[in-house]
């Protein structure tokens, strides 16, 4: 069964594979992408001469996947930091920001995501958050013109202390102004740091047009149906609000391992698509 939605693997998941490896299993697999994190590439793949850059486009077309977007922007090289008081550092941060966006054009994605909470972190410092708004205006217009989108994802307060609901993120977009620059919402973060239940924040923010893009992963940080989350009314409120963008599958921890975890989570939410297919008013809000 082709699922209604387009569904994304995290190529980190992967990593030990070799890049056609990893679009192989993925489109065995039934993803139709995969979402990229630079740094399986390589400490400066924003630097990918055009000749990488095709390979991994052809990579994909043989396989029969896409690239959908980027997350982990920022874990590599080291020592970056949208906060930093440092403007050297600073301003190497924003030009990799800058970069990427046009890596994620040129590999056929649709979206970055920021999440990288080591190096947003502020410890309260209103001056350290105001330097990420400006490095985010600064990199929106980049999207802007290469027509991406760059999300803001929101993360437990676990992970960092800048941006953990919706609501902030939000705040942060609609006061930047550019269409380009969205948020985004990452099922185990919201199931920590929401106040409500996912599928009500997907029922409240999604109607907006703030939301970029989806993350599905358990709050205990494993995949779809690896720990006590539910993901039918989650599902079933992304397509209660039509939602048409991708999901992507994120686990942090491989259990019992990486192809085995991207195995098991797309077939876990295969059967919930299939239930709401079969019954598409049983659960309704």
């Amino acid at each position: 069964m082709t699922p209604p939605m387009k569904l994304s693997l995290c190529n980190e998941v992967v990593r030990e594979l070799a890049f056609a490896q990893q679009c192989e299993l993925a489109a065995k697999l039934g993803f139709a992408g995969l979402e990229l994190a630079p740094f399986t590439l390589g400490e400066e793949s924003y630097r990918m001469p055009q000749s990488d850059r095709a390979a991994v486009r052809s990579a994909c077309a043989n396989a029969g996947v896409v690239i959908s977007g980027l997350h982990w922007l920022l874990v590599a090289p080291e020592g970056l930091s949208i906060t930093s008081s440092n403007r050297a550092v600073w301003d190497r941060t924003v030009d990799v920001m800058r970069r990427l966006v046009g890596l994620c054009a040129d590999l056929g994605g649709s979206y970055l995501v920021h999440g990288s909470p080591a190096q947003r972190r502020t410890a309260g410092d209103s001056a350290a958050a105001a330097r990420a708004e400006t490095a985010w205006a600064i990199v929106a217009k980049d999207a802007e013109r290469a027509r991406v989108s760059y999300c803001i994802e929101p993360l437990a307060p676990r992970e960092t202390d800048f941006i953990n609901t919706i609501e902030e993120a939000a705040t942060i977009v609609q006061r930047i102004g550019n269409p380009a620059l969205r948020t985004m919402i990452d099922t185990s973060a919201a199931a920590v740091a929401e106040p409500d239940l996912v599928a009500v924040a997907i029922d409240r923010w999604m109607p907006t047009g703030l939301i970029g893009h989806v993350q599905l992963n358990d709050r205990n940080r494993r995949g779809p149906g690896q720990g006590k989350d539910i993901f039918t009314p989650i599902l079933a409120a992304l397509k209660r609000t039509d939602y048409s963008g991708w999901l992507a599958i994120e686990p942090f921890e491989y259990v019992p391992d990486g192809p085995t975890c991207a195995a098991r989570s797309i077939g876990y939410l295969a059967g919930i698509f299939e239930a709401l297919a079969c019954m598409p008013n049983q659960f309704d809000a």
